[in-house]
């Protein structure tokens, strides 16, 4: 089958694109479709234009029009959606509802039934009130657009997959029938590899704690004050700080740190290319998820926490949303209560102290995450979501 992805922005480097949508086309180009990514590359303009190939999957930047007043979004979306229908495909799959990938879904939409393929939108964030129209730093106007296209495109679909059990029950909510609505958590390509580099890499410092976040998730001074717990029983406890935020939380951090005379226990290492990640990893002997209980948290399918179980690596993370389905508590992982600092800190020691039990959890991670969420397997409920394949099951 043909099959065209559209976007709504290009590939960056860990974005919904690339850790989500691309791996899922490498999965479906693998079980034999044709596979197109078009992507509208307007946060990366140098790669207007650009084809590439990825394993078999055709991945097309389109050509940005010029950047006139109030005509640059359509004439985008109408550029996407003239590609689209070149290709000729017989499913188009939207991911998120909002912005170019929601105007092309609605300008597609326009056309008859009978020439109209099948329309899919994925959804792997909440971005209405509560989600990323609140964090986003969008205008009031942008807000009100994006709230109606994710109502619009979620209940206007053929299908849609959602990334956690959460957004399932907020698209139920909105009226969408069961049987158009499709589970589908973020997965992992080639897993293997990148386990096999995590456990040759056994240096890792025996109490370091590893921190790898975008940090929008939770407060970072839990984080300080969870570091000075860990310290009070293992004086040479240390932090370990992988990622960046979406407003230079960061910085807070490393401040918060020096007033709390922690400066040199942290180690900040920035933004890691996924290529370095299981060498970085290996740096700590744990890492901790904090995950504070909000709607953004709940809808998410967290890819960092991903990563690391499939490194193989043994996580202490609060259990909210669907770190509840990535972990399985004392098998995979350890899951605290949201909020509870106290557990969350005990737990960080204990894993410091048992090198056996941590060996243990990372290891039925890593094969846990092989087999339950391998792009592979998931790409079986992708071809039921475009209408082949078995018919819906119940949940």
């Amino acid at each position: 089958m043909r099959i065209v992805i559209v976007g709504p922005f290009g590939m960056a480097p860990r974005g919904t694109m690339a850790v989500r949508a691309l791996p899922m086309a490498k999965a479906l180009v693998a079980r034999g479709h044709r596979v197109t990514v078009l992507l509208p590359p307007w946060q990366n303009p140098q790669d207007a234009g650009r084809r590439w190939e990825e394993e078999g999957v055709a991945v097309e930047n389109i050509a940005l029009p010029p950047r006139a007043p109030g005509l640059f979004h359509l004439l985008t979306a109408l550029r996407l959606t003239r590609r689209t229908l070149a290709l000729r495909p017989g499913v188009v799959h939207l991911f998120k509802p909002k912005a170019y990938s929601g105007l092309t879904h609605w300008l597609l939409a326009r056309l008859p039934r009978a020439r109209r393929p099948h329309l899919v939108v994925d959804t792997d964030d909440w971005e209405g009130p509560g989600g990323w129209n609140e964090m986003g730093g969008y205008s009031p106007w942008q807000q009100r657009f994006f709230a109606w296209q994710e109502r619009w495109g979620l209940t206007h679909a053929d299908s849609v997959t959602v990334a956690s059990r959460t957004l399932e029950s907020l698209v139920w909510a909105l009226g969408v029938p069961r049987e158009r609505v499709w589970y589908l958590p973020n997965g992992v390509w080639n897993p293997a590899g990148a386990a096999e580099r995590s456990a040759a890499a056994k240096g890792a410092a025996l109490h370091t704690i590893l921190l790898y976040t975008r940090f929008f998730e939770f407060s970072v001074a839990r984080v300080i004050a969870l570091l000075e717990r860990a310290r009070e029983a293992l004086p040479e406890a240390r932090l370990l700080v992988v990622g960046q935020g979406l407003h230079g939380e960061e910085q807070q951090l490393l401040a918060l740190a020096r007033d709390a005379g922690l400066e040199g226990a942290v180690d900040y290492a920035g933004w890691v290319p996924p290529e370095r990640l299981p060498e970085t990893f290996a740096r700590a002997a744990l890492a901790i998820y904090p995950f504070d209980d909000t709607l953004i948290n709940r809808t998410k399918c967290a890819v960092k926490l991903l990563d690391l179980l499939a490194a193989g690596v043994a996580v202490v993370a609060e259990a909210v949303g669907q770190n509840r389905e990535m972990i399985r508590h004392g098998e995979t992982g350890w899951l605290v209560e949201p909020g509870d600092a106290r557990a969350f800190a005990d737990a960080v020691q204990r894993l410091l102290r048992e090198p056996e039990l941590r060996q243990r959890l990372g290891a039925a991670a890593a094969q846990d995450v092989r087999q339950r969420l391998a792009w592979a397997q998931l790409a079986l409920a992708v071809e039921r979501a475009y209408g082949f394949g078995e018919p819906h099951s119940a949940p």
